[in-house]
Formats: C-alpha cells, sequence, structure tokens
C-alpha cells in the first residue's frame, strides 16, 4: 500500500475510498479555516512556507487537487465568483472534514516506507570513486550548513507570536536535516581518512562471486 493511496482509519470508519496526498491534505486544512479561492489557498501556502513540505509546482497544482476533491465530494463550491473577480470559492463538506481527520491520523500514527533519491543513489554510490563521492557530499554538507543557518523553529514562534504546534513541522525537518547533516559529515570524514574505501578491482571481482 503506497502512501498517496491509503485511506487508513477513513476505509474502516466506511468513509468511501479516496487517494490522499500532501497536497490533498493542505487543501483540506486550509478549508477547515474558512472557505477560500485557490488563490487564496496558493498565497497561504507560500507565506506559511508550506511549500518547504508540500510540492505545490503552480497554482494549477492546487486547481487540480481541489477539482479532485469536488469530484470526489470533499470539497463543495461555496460561493462561485463571489470575490467579483471571477474566482470560485470552495468550502469543505462534511466528508471532507472527516477525510482530513482521518489522513491526518493515519499519516502521523503509521511510519510508511518512503523513497527520497539520497538513499537510492548511495546504494549505487559504489559507481563513483570515494574521492567522487567525498567532493559530492562535500558540496552536499555545504547546502545542508546552509539550510539549517535560518532561525530555529522556537525562534520563528516567538518572533510570530506562534504556539508551538504551529511550527511542528519545522521542528521535524530541522531535526532531519540536522541528522543528515552529521552523517554525511561522519561518512566524508571517513573517506578522507581512508576508513571507507575501495576500488573497482574490489567490485567487479565481488560481482564475479570471487
Amino acid at each position: 500500500m503506497t502512501t498517496e493511496d491509503s485511506t487508513g482509519p477513513a476505509r474502516r470508519a466506511g468513509l468511501p475510498a479516496r487517494r490522499r496526498s500532501p497536497l490533498a491534505m493542505t487543501v483540506l486544512a486550509l478549508l477547515y479555516e474558512a472557505p477560500m479561492h485557490v488563490y487564496r489557498m496558493h498565497r497561504l501556502i507560500r507565506e506559511r512556507a508550506k511549500d518547504d513540505v508540500v510540492n505545490v509546482g503552480s497554482r494549477n497544482s492546487i486547481h487540480q487537487a481541489v477539482e479532485r476533491l469536488v469530484r470526489d465530494g470533499l470539497v463543495r463550491v461555496h460561493e462561485r465568483d463571489g470575490d467579483g473577480r471571477g474566482r470560485t470559492v470552495y468550502a469543505l463538506t462534511d466528508d471532507g472534514e472527516a477525510a482530513l481527520r482521518s489522513w491526518l491520523a493515519d499519516a502521523i500514527a503509521t511510519p510508511r516506507a518512503e523513497y527520497p533519491e539520497l538513499p537510492a543513489a548511495l546504494s549505487y554510490a559504489v559507481v563513483l570513486g570515494p574521492h567522487e563521492l567525498a567532493a559530492l557530499l562535500a558540496r552536499r554538507l555545504e547546502r545542508l550548513e546552509e539550510m539549517l543557518t535560518g532561525p530555529a523553529p522556537e525562534q520563528t514562534a516567538a518572533m510570530h507570536g506562534l504556539v508551538r504546534v504551529l511550527v511542528l513541522e519545522d521542528e521535524y525537518r530541522r531535526a532531519v536535516l540536522t541528522a543528515e547533516r552529521d552523517w554525511v559529515r561522519a561518512v566524508l570524514d571517513d573517506l578522507r581518512s581512508g576508513a571507507l574505501a575501495w576500488s573497482e578491482e574490489q567490485i567487479r571481482a565481488l560481482a564475479q562471486g570471487g
């Protein structure tokens, strides 16, 4: 079962099976606050930096997500062209709120195997030589350090008068980035010291069963 197709408790609660995605959850969560049009959703996602945790390629991505949620009965048209600028305002349905709560419960409580690109690339790092891998990891370490230079989540909360629950995703992302930075730094030290090394001859011998 993939994360996107999972319905978790929703299926057990008797709700129709619907596809879950981070963007769909974001749209439902925004509409839980108040009815709004897609332009406002897009602006709030940007203002609240939710695009750091949800892949929003363009406003059209939100339009497509909303249209699917309308078809699924989780979102309804609240007011067509409600703001006088040709913008349809959408609202959450009762099923939409139930699905949102179910998706959040399942996503938070149930760990799932995810398939990010880095582990896949590392599984074939043997194709690279130790020096090349070290150079690439050094570049990644620089980028990770840059990403960690911003304000800590507790600072952000204090600056904007936010309660902690509103920056939990920032705490999580920072913890993951910090762990990755420390791991990359340790592997880089081993590569530079020679504690982690291999040769093409060794790998070809292993591949041939020798």
